[in-house]
């Protein structure tokens, strides 16, 4: 999808920001600085839809709080369709722009219950069930970090089971063959809301679109979906050997 699954799919908010400030010297890391965490925050953003975390905070329920039966009944299918498969493939297109998409780029993301792997805007980023490595071949860098706790059960499941933390949820109709969900925090933290975009008869998420306070849109289309498929050993593994002229810094 969190899943942000931003928007992974945005690829933002369980902000692993911090992590992806990629930089040879100190002093190229104070210079690139604003550059690379645009970029980060997008692939942080795009992570959280894919994953099923795009928007998810440390939410405490709230009595203003209300969730539609009907969406709630769609969203619960998916969750059970999701975590019933052993791995998933998305390849998918991430839009961003004010008011409406002026820029699109193209990612891929593996998922298992426990690790991911995503390639996207020149970055790619693998967590191998203990540690996050962040790769940016432009930079000839590469970030480890240990996750934060969110990391440990990434995949679609958890960004569809997150509407029960934190969000008014309801039907909000029909696109076509898709029905459509709208999530809106109880809390204010930045976002009007996120509209997902459901497959009901495949219980799979097709789509979703992320509204920010000041009008700044990111949507998530996901184009090819696979899913229990016979992946390498090596898919979620990062190999040292394969980047001796990077620089490696362990966080």
């Amino acid at each position: 999808m969190r899943p942000d699954l931003s928007g992974a799919l945005f690829l933002e908010k369980f902000t692993l920001g911090k992590l992806w400030i990629f930089s040879k010297k100190k002093r190229e890391r104070k210079a690139d600085k604003g550059a690379q965490i645009k970029k980060n925050s997008n692939m942080n953003l795009i992570k959280k839809i894919l994953l099923g975390t795009l928007v998810v905070g440390t939410f405490t329920f709230s009595f203003a709080q209300k969730i539609d039966a009907k969406a709630k009944t769609i969203l619960d299918a998916v969750s059970a369709n999701y975590k019933a498969k052993k791995n998933t493939y998305f390849k998918f297109s991430y839009g961003t722009g004010k008011g409406s998409v002026s820029k699109t780029e193209t990612g891929i993301f593996y998922s298992t219950p426990t690790q991911y792997k995503m390639n996207i805007m020149g970055n790619e980023q693998i967590f191998d069930g203990k540690k996050v490595y962040n790769i940016s071949k432009e930079d000839q860098e590469v970030t480890v970090a240990k996750p934060n706790g969110t990391e440990k059960t990434l995949s679609p499941t958890n960004y569809i089971d997150e509407y029960r933390k934190g969000y008014s949820v309801t039907y909000a109709g029909k696109s076509g063959a898709l029905d459509m969900i709208k999530l809106v925090p109880v809390k204010d933290e930045g976002i009007k809301n996120v509209i997902l975009y459901i497959n009901t008869s495949k219980k799979q998420v097709s789509k979703i679109v992320q509204t920010s306070a000041g009008d700044d849109v990111a949507v998530i289309t996901i184009v090819q979906y696979k899913e229990n498929q016979n992946l390498s050993n090596s898919t979620f593994s990062f190999d040292k050997n394969k980047y001796k002229d990077y620089l490696i810094t362990e966080l």
